[in-house]
């Protein structure tokens, strides 16, 4: 049974993605969405408050920050996100989901990949989930593109070490700022791992 897995080769692994990938892109053309907006939605439903920003989104999709500009605004104007200055900064934008935005990915093909994900097998997922992981470290590392990850895995990330302070219980270093457990399972622009 261990040759039958050694026999895989790269490609055998790699077509069934591309053809998901095809298969949901295509998809995610419904609803009067593309795309790049599904792939904005999804991305602010995922990000800590120091990486909603439009640089972040750019970074983050590696797209141009006139595609995300233009991205940006079509999901204002569908009523799916609003914009606001960030809290006691004067040039800093941020990004929200709306209600509407949230409902939105309720919708979400990607969503309905992951329900059938959850019926595969937990020895099933818990590989795939370290293979592809693996894949997409090695993928940012080769291009020079950060990964994104969350506190649990960050350097600057210490656990408990807010937990005086009403934001906490959590800190991270990096920003100085205590942070709650929810936060801690979003997504981070200044994630390093340990």
């Amino acid at each position: 049974m261990g040759n039958e897995e050694d026999d895989t080769d790269g490609a055998a692994l790699i077509w069934p993605m591309e053809r998901l990938s095809r298969l949901l892109r295509a998809q995610e053309h419904d609803r009067g969405l593309n795309p790049a907006q599904w792939e904005a939605l999804r991305y602010l439903a995922r990000a800590n408050r120091f990486s909603n920003s439009p640089g972040a989104l750019t970074r983050y999709l590696g797209a141009t920050k006139g595609t995300i500009s233009q991205t940006v605004m079509a999901l204002e104007r569908k009523g799916l996100v609003t914009k606001a200055l960030r809290d006691g900064e004067k040039r800093s934008v941020t990004l929200t989901l709306t209600p509407a935005g949230e409902e939105m990915l309720v919708h979400d093909p990607w969503a309905r990949l992951a329900k059938m994900a959850q019926e595969l097998g937990s020895k099933t997922r818990r590989r795939t989930e370290r293979g592809l992981r693996e894949l997409l470290a090695g993928q940012l590392n080769a291009s020079g593109q950060s990964n994104f990850g969350t506190c649990g895995t960050c350097r600057y990330f210490r656990e408990k070490g807010r937990n005086h302070e009403a934001q906490g219980p959590h800190l991270c270093m990096y920003f100085e700022q205590a942070l709650s457990r929810d936060e801690t399972g979003r997504i981070c622009i200044a994630h390093e791992e340990r």
